[in-house]
């Protein structure tokens, strides 16, 4: 009778009598390690998977914050510049509270990359190197199991043949044994020594048996143990650790959206900033302000007369005109030419007022001029000045202040000498003293320059007594078509405008004189049917167009004569041929005067 072993761990380990099977079924079929290992392998793999994207995510952040923070860097005003003069407009208050707010925004971003970087990254790089130690760990001691039980079986199977080799040996003894007794030739001897050989052949079966029998006791145990205490113990703790993989994973994506939660309300205050300060922008006040800085207090030029050239007449003009004429001069209608009369040197400097208008403006704006700002209109001058001596009686006031200050410090040392040398606060008294004289001396000197100014600026009742001299509608339309005839802001490329250099910033309104008589202030400068001498030649450094009478239109690089220079008012009179002259901005063209022909120009 041959005993296999069958086992099934669904139902246990039982012994089995089969027919005469020759084979068992293999022990490391019965187990699953190799798919447990297999999944265990790919779950620490999903979780450096999953470490890898919160620690892209965290880059992403960190970057988003930098970018933010440079562009809202970027567009911060600068120190010295316009950008910090416009922040008094509330649009540009606005955008500097965006920036900030701004600003404030790329912060949570950091502090959310710091957050994904210390609760997740971090706990799960650490997490990962003890998951990976327990489950080499579980897998070493399930291998040795595995081991143990299959040397075992290797064990059993060896006694299992040996005690088959030993029956079969103690068959064929007996067989020969049971031959030699029955053969009658066959002596007494050789019959006592087949039952004596079959006999020990029967008690080495016998033994080979019990050895058999009680080894496959032991391996039965020992598989027992193996298949229902050691094994499930080890897929225990692989389910155990497998189920904390499971949850921290779920826990850090959890924290993956706190994080986010966490920074809302803060982020939520920066919108709501944002929000205010569009809110805040009020238009109004922002016009308001335009037009208290570009006000420049010039006052509107009057009514331009009728000339009538149909006859050899005198022409007459008020003095609130745009040409001013010079009493008794009358020339033949015949010989006169395309008169300049807008642009009249060192008479009516209005004309010109108007069109470097803007260009004052630009350069109140740039803060460029001379100290006593004669190169600005009237009001912004008059505010740039009443500003600096703003300014300077806060100096003098802070450095008396500082005198007062020593002189007490002083007797005190005087009172009591063990605190001090009272001769030692002298020197700092002297250099204060100085240093007060000379800010008296400039605020003297601003205080002069304001005081004329505001001499020249009209009275109101000087803008009452205007406003009579013609009707409110017409100079409503005269205003805007003088406006609109005027030449545009002289400018360069390289950004220089021409500028006013005369002090002279207003044109004081009279009666309207009789169209019958002249003035006596009537130059010859109108009528100038003489050619006026070339003095020098000059090269045109920008493309200028003249669209205004007097004007005349040059392009780069162009040659022309000088028959005026600049009489310091930004205009300089050309000739282009004996037909073709007028005027050009000085700053467009670049002058080459004669040595001899300088200061002998001759006005007829």
């Amino acid at each position: 009778m041959y005993i296999f072993l069958d086992l099934d761990i669904s139902k246990g380990s039982t012994f089995h009598t089969r027919g005469k099977q020759d084979k068992m079924v293999p022990l490391q079929k019965r187990d699953q390690f190799d798919n447990l290992e297999k999944h265990t392998q790919w779950g620490i793999e999903f979780v450096e998977k999953y470490t890898k994207f919160v620690k892209e995510r965290s880059e992403i952040e960190t970057n988003y914050a930098k970018q933010i923070r440079n562009l809202s860097k970027k567009y911060q005003p600068k120190k010295n510049s316009r950008e910090e003069e416009e922040s008094k407009y509330t649009f540009c208050r606005a955008f500097l509270t965006t920036l900030n707010e701004l600003n404030d925004y790329a912060g949570q971003h950091e502090v959310i990359a710091e957050n994904l970087t210390s609760q997740i990254i971090a706990e799960l790089s650490r997490y990962l190197q003890e998951i990976k130690t327990e489950r080499k760990s579980h897998f070493h001691d399930g291998r040795k199991a595995q081991q143990h039980i299959e040397s075992s079986w290797k064990q059993l199977e060896s006694c299992k043949r040996r005690f088959e080799r030993d029956c079969k040996e103690a068959d064929r003894a007996q067989q020969y044994f049971e031959k030699m007794d029955a053969d009658i030739n066959v002596t007494k001897a050789d019959v006592e020594k087949a039952r004596q050989q079959a006999q020990m052949r029967h008690q080495m079966a016998a033994d080979s048996k019990g050895e058999y029998s009680s080894y496959l006791q032991k391996f039965n145990q020992e598989q027992n143990d193996h298949y229902y205490t050691i094994i499930p113990n080890i897929f225990q703790k692989l389910q155990d650790m497998e189920e904390r993989r499971i949850e921290r994973i779920g826990l850090c994506m959890k924290t993956f959206a706190d994080v986010d939660r966490q920074v809302l309300p803060i982020v939520g205050k920066c919108l709501d900033g944002m929000t205010k300060a569009a809110e805040s922008i009020e238009p109004k006040t922002d016009s308001k302000q335009v037009v208290e800085s570009y006000k420049s207090g010039f006052e509107p030029p009057g009514d331009v007369e009728f000339e009538d050239y149909g006859q050899a007449m005198k022409r007459t003009a008020s003095e609130t005109s745009l040409s001013n004429s010079r009493e008794g001069k009358e020339k033949p209608a015949g010989k006169s030419k395309g008169k300049l009369w807008p642009f009249i040197k060192n008479k009516n400097k209005l004309s010109l007022k108007l069109i470097t208008l803007n260009s004052h403006v630009r350069n109140l704006i740039e803060g460029s001029g001379p100290e006593d700002f004669s190169h600005l209109p009237p009001e912004q001058r008059r505010k740039k000045l009443q500003g600096k001596i703003d300014e300077l009686s806060k100096d003098i006031q802070k450095e008396m202040d500082q005198r007062d200050a020593l002189t007490k410090m002083k007797d005190v040392y005087v009172k009591n000498p063990q605190m001090g040398d009272p001769a030692s606060v002298d020197p700092r008294l002297s250099e204060i003293g100085q240093n007060i004289e000379k800010l008296q001396f400039e605020m003297q000197k601003f205080e002069g320059w304001l005081a004329e100014v505001e001499e020249r600026m009209p009275s109101k009742s000087d803008t009452h007594r205007r406003s009579g001299l013609y009707e409110t509608q017409n100079n409503t339309t005269v205003s805007t078509n003088c406006a609109q005839d005027r030449e545009r802001p002289l400018s360069s490329p390289d950004g220089s405008y021409t500028e006013e250099q005369n002090s002279e910033t207003q044109v004081k309104a009279t009666p309207i004189p009789n169209t019958t008589s002249t003035t006596p202030e009537f130059d010859d400068e109108f009528d100038d049917e003489e050619t006026l001498p070339t003095i020098g030649t000059c090269k045109a450094l920008y493309p200028f167009e003249g669209h205004n009478e007097g004007t005349i239109s040059v392009a780069e690089g162009e040659l022309l004569y000088v028959i005026e220079e600049d009489k310091g008012d930004g205009w300089t009179r050309v000739r282009r041929n004996e037909d073709e002259e007028g005027y050009v901005p000085t700053s467009y063209v670049e002058v080459f005067l004669e040595t001899n022909a300088k200061g002998a120009m001759t006005y007829i």
